[in-house]
C-alpha cells in the first residue's frame, strides 16, 4: 500500500505546540464529508487535519495503521490531538490508538460510529453489490463477536458520541431494530468507557453537518462535555 496523498499547501512542515484535530470520515466517503466541520474548527484556532483513506480497499487494520497513523505522525509536537470522526473513521480510531496509545492525546467525539457493529452488515453483507460497495472493512463492521468493532476493548481517553435517529434509507431501516440513523442503531453507537452520549434527529449520511452536531463537537472538545444534557 502507498503512503497517503497529503496536501503540502495545508499541513504546515512543523506545527507549533497548539491543539490538533484529526478528522476522519466514513465508509465510502471522502474528506469533503467533513469540510464544514474542517472550516468550524479551524475557526476555533485548532490545527485541522482531514485526513482522507481509500477506505473501500483494505481492511481497517492496514487503513488504521497506514492512515491514522500518518496524521498522528504530523502531529507529535501539538499539545494534544483530538479526533472528529464519521462512521467507520471512529473504528480507526479505535484501533489505532488500541495498538498505539499516545500520551498526548486529547478528546474523541464520534459521530453515528458502527461501536458494536451494523445489522446491515450481517444482513446484506454476503451480497456481491454489498462486497463491491464496501469492500473488505465493510465486511469487518458486522456485530458478531469476531467482528472488528467488538474485538476491540472500551476506551480509556475522553471519549463523546452523538447518534442520529432519523433516516433518509428507510429499506435499511427496516433491518435494524429500534431507533436508527438509516445504517447503524442508537444501541450500536454506545462504548464502554464513553464519557458523553447524546441522540439527535440527525441522519447516518449528514449527521457532521448539522449545526447542533457540530456545536456539541466544539463543546466536547473545548470543555470535555455536551452543552446539553443527555443522559447514558
Amino acid at each position: 500500500m502507498g503512503k497517503p496523498v497529503i496536501d503540502k499547501n495545508r499541513i504546515p512542515h512543523s506545527l507549533p505546540l497548539r491543539e490538533a484535530v484529526i478528522l476522519l470520515h466514513g465508509l465510502a466517503r471522502t474528506p469533503r464529508s467533513m469540510r464544514k466541520l474542517e472550516n468550524a474548527l479551524s475557526q476555533s484556532g485548532y490545527i485541522v487535519l482531514n485526513q482522507g483513506y481509500p477506505s473501500r480497499h483494505f481492511p481497517i487494520p492496514e487503513l488504521a495503521e497506514t492512515y491514522v497513523g500518518h496524521a498522528v505522525s504530523q502531529c507529535r509536537d501539538c499539545s494534544r490531538i483530538h479526533f472528529v470522526t464519521h462512521s467507520m473513521g471512529g473504528i480507526l480510531v479505535r484501533q489505532y490508538l488500541h495498538h498505539h496509545p499516545l500520551q498526548n492525546v486529547g478528546r474523541v467525539v464520534m459521530l453515528a460510529p458502527p461501536n458494536q457493529g451494523s445489522q446491515v452488515v450481517d444482513k446484506l453483507g454476503w451480497m456481491p453489490a454489498f462486497k463491491y460497495i464496501n469492500g473488505p472493512a465493510g465486511q469487518q463492521l458486522g456485530t458478531q463477536a469476531e467482528s472488528i468493532p467488538n474485538c476491540l476493548p472500551g476506551v480509556s481517553y475522553e471519549t463523546a458520541i452523538i447518534a442520529g435517529n432519523r433516516s433518509i434509507n428507510f429499506l435499511l431501516s427496516t433491518l435494524l431494530p429500534g431507533e436508527n440513523d438509516g445504517k447503524v442503531t442508537v444501541a450500536s453507537t454506545k462504548l464502554s468507557g464513553m464519557k458523553e452520549h447524546m441522540t439527535l434527529p440527525v441522519t447516518h449520511p449528514l449527521i457532521m453537518n448539522h449545526p447542533k452536531v457540530i456545536n456539541e463537537v466544539l463543546n466536547f472538545l473545548q470543555y470535555g462535555r455536551f452543552h446539553s444534557v443527555n443522559a447514558l
